[in-house]
């Protein structure tokens, strides 16, 4: 058998649609497309921020924090938190020649109120990784100037501290505050705060230091009792309480009597009253009964207060007011006063005091037949 080989066609290669290039020109165009509408999007919002920019410009706004004080304020506060709760703390005590080097101990807070506002304390609360519990009672000793000295804060800068129970395993400690004290936030044209978490005892704590920039310090002392007509042979007094976690300054602090015989006036020029606690003036510190008293200061050499025979203050009718003198101010203004004699229906007998009882803002006075000198609140 022969094969007609001339009848055979000729092998045609059959080509496939050319489906791959025209897939590649179409993504290709899409990209293209999306390409555009980036481009075109990040030009108006371009063209939208210059314009944002150009109104609050005229409008003398800023996009951001730019103010160089604001930025030290943060710093402050950071700064002051990290010394504050990374170590122990110091104290340097005041010599003849200025601060004593050579003496400084880091337990300040074994320190009295008078030697601490004489010196230089940094007020560290840490002791072994942990909140300090007599470090944070201690603090009651120290002024809030000078912590905020201590923690390096510039002048002008006040501060406020808390210190607070967050979370415990005893449900009626959380909430607690274990020190609440210094200038409010309110009262400053800038401020800013820092915190930090203590984990320690079953509970969490959270201290939280505020540093402002000016702001309106709280100088609160209340007039709490008043030993006019003492025993025999006792002493006169008059019992000053602290309401301030922190400790507070007497510099610019003043008690004025005045009676129909005259009027006596007496500046104070140092001491200091802790935070949460009394203080007692007396007539005569050998014989003054002082109760809880935090200290007790003799005002017999300044002749404002008697004892025994030496009677200065008015046993009929009298006025004592406790006053404050700004730093920036010539007059005192009256913080509080007591009355007596005359019309007011408060008269005393021999061991009789008067004692201030307070509601809210409402001061009134009483007469007790049992005086407690050093047991105000």
């Amino acid at each position: 058998m022969f094969l007609d080989v001339s009848k055979r066609q000729p092998h045609q290669a059959v080509n496939p649609p050319n489906t791959m290039r025209s897939s590649g020109l179409c993504r290709l165009k899409r990209d293209d497309s999306a390409l555009t509408a980036v481009i075109e999007f990040l030009s108006a919002f371009a063209l939208f921020l210059m314009i944002l920019t150009a109104f609050l410009s005229l409008a003398q706004l800023q996009m951001g924090s730019n103010d160089p004080n604001v930025d030290r304020i943060d710093r402050a506060a950071v700064q002051g938190l990290d010394r504050l709760t990374s170590d122990g703390g110091w104290f340097v005590p005041m010599g003849s020649d200025g601060l004593d080097f050579t003496n400084s101990t880091p337990d300040w807070h074994l320190i009295d109120a008078v030697a601490l506002d004489n010196g230089r304390v940094q007020t560290g609360l840490v002791n072994n990784g942990e909140l300090d519990s007599l470090r944070i009672e201690a603090l009651h000793n120290v002024s809030e100037e000078n912590m905020a000295l201590g923690l390096g804060l510039d002048s002008g800068y006040s501060l406020h501290l808390s210190i607070k129970i967050i979370q415990s395993n005893n449900s009626s400690r959380v909430g607690l505050e274990l020190f609440s004290g210094g200038t409010e936030r309110s009262s400053a044209s800038a401020s800013s705060s820092a915190n930090r978490q203590f984990s320690q005892d079953g509970e969490i704590l959270r201290v939280i230091l505020e540093v402002h920039k000016g702001g309106k310090k709280n100088n609160d002392l209340y007039l709490s009792e008043v030993m006019i007509r003492p025993m025999s042979f006792g002493p006169e007094w008059i019992e000053i309480y602290n309401p301030n976690d922190f400790a507070l300054s007497l510099r610019g602090w003043s008690f004025n009597h005045t009676s129909p015989d005259g009027a006596n006036n007496l500046l104070f020029r140092e001491g200091v009253v802790s935070g949460k606690s009394t203080v007692i003036f007396t007539g005569d510190s050998t014989s003054q009964s002082a109760e809880n008293a935090s200290q007790i200061i003799d005002l017999s050499q300044d002749s404002f207060l008697g004892v025994g025979s030496i009677n200065l203050l008015a046993d009929g009718r009298g006025v004592l007011t406790l006053r404050y003198t700004q730093i920036d101010e010539a007059r005192p203004y009256d913080v509080m006063k007591v009355e007596w004699g005359g019309d007011t229906g408060l008269f005393t007998s021999l061991g009789q005091s008067l004692e201030a009882n307070f509601n809210g803002s409402q001061v009134t006075w009483s007469v007790q037949s049992s005086p407690s000198p050093g047991d105000a609140f």
